[in-house]
């Protein structure tokens, strides 16, 4: 007996303990691989992710699943409850698997502290079951009573009751809140067009014949599909088994409710609310046109236009409901168009235009453009009507419809590319999800209808893309000049964990924020052309172009071979395998002198003996690469021209870092300065005895290596700590540690003649904490000597061991909006032309952001090149450190009069600039800026820096075709 109760004690100690130490650890997020472990458990187990089933009553008791909630504390719903390790998931990692709405409130699901990512992972899960049978409810669907449909239902109507009385949120989340709709269930909803692409993606899975269906599914689905369906099938009879035929028969059920004729009627009928209003009214007049005229052409017109008076009509109807029963038409609306856009087969230019332009109007009713964005884009996409255009307003035309499919996917993207990040990281699967938003949206269709008037205007101008043989290559537009030969890399993934080649070539879907040496670059997400990553390759004749997601898919099966890639000055696109290269072509990579077209950064100058703290305003222009980089003495001279618009600063200049490398290096018989030279040297003598450059290479980086984490390590001169202190309260006005401050790397490496070397080092945002600031120094001294930094000096430097790292400090400014501005029309190519890209928050554009780009054209007027499609932007607190703040797109970064004060102010440095400087440079300007409460603050200036080899190059001159802008296009002219 004694045993048995000792027995019994230690059993429920055991469990005591267990279950502490569980608790314990599930509140530390679980790594990915322990996630799909979850994952893989759920998929064999027979309640999924739920625990058990219990009855939920309105007075918060809960009771076993057959003792229902008595009439006298109200009805309760009934529905499984989580397991416990699915809860501390969603605790730990901020992930929920198989979300039951009855069990959730309206704000958990709105999740607005974490950019209403609850909401989107209940979108990816029902994504998920659809094309994996289940998914984490494999065996759990038939875990029966786990979740009821009509209590589903019940919750939607009662959260879009909730949801839509909130006039801020419909204003600010239009796009995401209308597609929403298509996963939520209210009023016994259903997402076909979804459905039918997953049923068709699992088909193919299984049976690999099957792809060249599922892929004209997936891109153009037509009604005629469904009989080569059937033809498939009596085809392929023998190898298909009893269960794929019950997927294909499923797969034709569900084309043939897709194509079934969309009734409006008998919505609007259901639509009690809206029947009489305004909107109501509109509804049925395009129902009484459409009776009398179902030619696609005008369908597509009026249901595009009808989307759109929804879109703006939609706050002036106050009633939550009824708001709900438009969003519903909307819907429906979006179907009809989908169905009958592949039926608008336009014979001429003029109807090609229309076609263009009802698509945009309908991807603006349906939220994948801005009401503001359709407001600057309009005009240029309704000249349809006209008799003629010349070739250049055509063009116009034709890259303004491509910037608004880019813009459409952009807005997918900006929405869910989070949430699928992280889910792909445990379920591959899941990052089909945001192709699979694209592909059922009007995108699809504006996207087909673009590139055929691409390869139009190709044939008129001449200007074809000549890429492998992938369809639709209009798409690809050339960024910056230049050629390269090399191993073809296509990324269909994150780029940021890629590990680069100098001598490769890579497609990507975004560019990595922090870009290794390449040989040539091409990016889906190009992130704006004035970034620190495109500049470097305008800079350094790098060819760099956008292309398309299809594309993208069509280059994969070239991924790993050795192909030529060049962009002209026009901005044509040639991909070719290496067996068709012209001799030309080969010619211009035959190896070359080590030291060809390297640069030399100039040292004779250089100040080192200066080992104080300067003001900012004691330095100007003519100090650069003396006593400080060019980052110090340009913003000192900018103090000078613009007071009001520039901070006070420090300049921590090359004498300080200098004085410092003359220290004892621990672990070494010589100072770091004598290590860093020391390696140079045995660099060189390596390559004399036939080294090979790769093994040069390695050396070179273990070495800098370990000078690095010492420099971190460095101890700082009481001297210069002590004229920090003082100058922080004499210049910048507070004490030391009291006022957060930007640490910039200034090296005398950086705005060269011919090289910028922009974005390569260091720069600490917002450091407040006395002791992070003294260590920030040491980190942006090291900077130079990381990887990536030497990789792009090595590559294009002669000495690149005299670089020295001055550092400028200044204090932050907290501002709304930042960017770049540069004197040159890169887009328009005219140089008295001004190009503006702008993010929200702090670093906006120099990183690679989708940027809000524009030109300013010198004879008056602007256009938008690309608006901003960033979903975070970081804010500098107080407090130090930086924050991160979700953006949303219905309102324009910059305004009019912020454009206008730009212009002034370029023209102001145009003008003044070179005589302040004595200076006879001719070039255009880099300029980084911000705006606080409509202020104008000014942060940086440098030469904008262009590759004049790859501008000059005779070859890109002979790819460059001869257009006639001024041709005359009949809008008549047959297609």
């Amino acid at each position: 007996m004694k045993n048995s109760n000792t027995y019994s004690f230690y059993s429920i100690l055991f469990v005591i303990l267990f279950t502490a130490v569980h608790i314990s650890f599930s509140q530390s997020p679980l790594s990915d691989d322990n996630i799909k472990a979850l994952v893989d458990k759920y998929k064999n187990d027979i309640r999924g992710p739920y625990k058990d089933i219990r009855w939920f009553c309105t007075d918060g008791s809960v009771r076993q699943p057959k003792d229902p909630c008595p009439d006298d504390i109200g009805p309760g719903v009934q529905h499984a409850r989580y397991k416990d390790e699915v809860i501390a998931l969603g605790k730990s990692n901020h992930i929920f698997l198989g979300q039951i709405l009855a069990y959730s409130t309206n704000d958990d699901l709105w999740d607005m502290d974490h950019n209403h990512s609850r909401l989107k992972q209940y979108q990816i899960d029902k994504y998920l079951r659809l094309i994996d049978d289940g998914w984490v409810n494999q065996k759990g669907q038939f875990y029966r009573g786990s979740v009821q449909v009509e209590d589903e239902e019940a919750w939607g109507i009662g959260f879009y009751k909730w949801i839509l009385a909130k006039d801020v949120v419909i204003a600010d989340n239009f796009y995401f809140l209308r597609q929403s709709l298509k996963d939520i269930p209210h009023y016994g909803d259903d997402n076909v067009a979804q459905l039918m692409r997953s049923e068709s993606k699992v088909i193919s899975d299984i049976y690999v014949p099957f792809m060249d269906l599922r892929t004209k599914i997936h891109s153009q689905p037509e009604k005629s599909d469904i009989q080569k369906i059937l033809d498939f099938k009596a085809k392929n009879q023998k190898s298909l088994t009893t269960d794929l035929n019950k997927k294909i028969d499923g797969l034709v059920v569900t084309m043939q409710t897709f194509f079934k004729p969309v009734d409006v009627q008998s919505l609007l009928n259901k639509s009690k609310l809206v029947k009489g209003t305004t909107l109501g009214d509109k509804v049925q007049a395009f129902i009484q046109g459409k009776a009398s005229n179902e030619t696609p052409s005008y369908v597509v017109n009026e249901a595009a236009q009808l989307l759109l008076d929804i879109r703006e009509g939609l706050l002036e109807e106050k009633r939550p409901m009824a708001r709900l029963q438009l969003l519903d038409i909307s819907l429906k609306l979006e179907e009809l168009l989908f169905q009958n856009a592949p039926n608008w087969v336009p014979t001429t230019v003029s109807g090609q235009l229309e076609k263009i332009c009802a698509l945009t109007t309908a991807s603006v009713g349906a939220g994948y453009l801005e009401l503001w964005e359709w407001e600057q884009i309009s005009g240029t996409l309704s000249k349809f009507g006209q008799d003629q255009l010349s070739l250049a307003e055509l063009t116009q035309v034709l890259e303004t419809a491509r910037a608004a499919v880019e813009w459409s996917a952009a807005m997918v993207k900006a929405n869910y590319q989070e949430v699928v990040d992280t889910y792909t990281t445990f379920e591959p699967k899941s990052y089909a999800f945001i192709d699979d938003r694209i592909r059922g949206s009007v995108a699809l269709h504006l996207g087909k209808s673009v590139g055929e008037l691409g390869d139009f205007i190709a044939k008129e101008s001449a200007l074809t893309n000549m890429v492998m043989d992938i369809p639709n290559q209009s798409t690809f537009r050339g960024l910056n000049p230049g050629y390269a030969f090399g191993e073809l890399v296509v990324v269909d993934g994150s780029s940021e964990d890629i590990e680069v080649s100098s001598d490769k070539i890579y497609i990507f879907q975004r560019s990595p924020s922090d870009l290794k040496p390449v040989a040539g670059i091409a990016t889906v997400a190009e992130g704006n052309m004035v970034s620190h990553v495109q500049l470097l390759a305008r800079n350094l004749g790098i060819p760099n172009a956008a292309l398309s997601d299809a594309n993208l898919q069509s280059l994969k099966k070239y991924d790993g071979d050795r192909v030529f890639y060049a962009v002209s000055n026009k901005g044509n696109v040639i991909i070719k395998a290496e067996s068709k290269m012209t001799d030309q072509e080969r010619a211009l990579f035959v190896k070359k002198e080590r030291n060809t077209d390297k640069i030399e950064v100039p040292i004779e100058k250089i100040q080192l003996k200066n080992t104080d703290v300067l003001n900012m305003r004691d330095v100007d222009a003519s100090d650069s690469g003396a006593l400080c980089g060019p980052k110090a003495a340009n913003l000192g001279q900018l103090k000078k021209m613009f007071p009001e618009q520039v901070v006070e600063g420090l300049v921590i200049p090359f004498g300080i870092f200098r004085d410092h490398m003359n220290q004892q290096m621990p672990g070494a018989d010589s100072s770091y300065w004598e290590y860093l030279n020391a390696m140079f040297v045995e660099a060189e003598r390596m390559r004399t005895v036939g080294v090979s450059e790769p093994e040069v290479e390695n050396y070179q980086l273990r070495q800098l290596e370990t000078l690095r984490d010492a420099i971190k390590k460095m101890p700082l001169k009481t001297d210069f700590m002590n004229q920090l202190e003082t100058k922080f309260k004499t210049v910048l006005g507070s004490d030391f540690g009291k006022i957060p401050v930007f640490l910039r790397s200034d090296t005398n490496m950086e705005d060269l003649k011919d090289f910028t070397g922009a974005g390569l080092n260091l720069t600490l945002f917002n450091v407040l904490d006395k002791e992070k600031i003294l260590n920030g120094v040491k980190e942006v001294w090291a900077s130079p000597y990381t990887e990536r930094s030497f990789k792009w000096r090595q590559k294009y430097l002669l000495n690149p061991e005299n670089v020295f790292p001055s550092i400028l400090v200044i204090p932050s400014v907290d501002v709304d909006y930042s960017g770049v501005l540069i004197t040159k029309g890169i887009n328009s190519g005219n140089n008295k032309d001004l190009t503006v890209a702008f993010s929200r928050g702090a670093g906006g554009a120099v990183d690679g952001q989708s940027a809000e780009t524009y030109t300013i054209y010198d004879a008056g007027g602007y256009r938008l090149l690309a608006p901003s499609r960033e979903p975070l932007y970081t804010t500098l607190p107080a407090t130090g450190g930086t924050g991160k703040k979700v953006a949303t797109f219905q309102n324009r970064v910059v305004n009019e009069k912020n454009l206008n004060e730009i212009k002034i102010l370029a023209n102001t440095i145009r003008k003044t600039l070179p005589d302040a400087t004595n200076s006879d440079y001719e070039g255009a300007y880099d300029v980084e800026l911000g705006f606080k409460n409509d202020k104008l603050w000014l942060f940086q200036i440098r030469p904008f820096v262009e590759n004049k080899k790859a501008v000059s190059s005779g070859y890109l001159a002979s790819i460059t075709p001869k257009i006639n802008t001024e041709k005359e296009i009949s809008l008549s002219t047959k297609l």
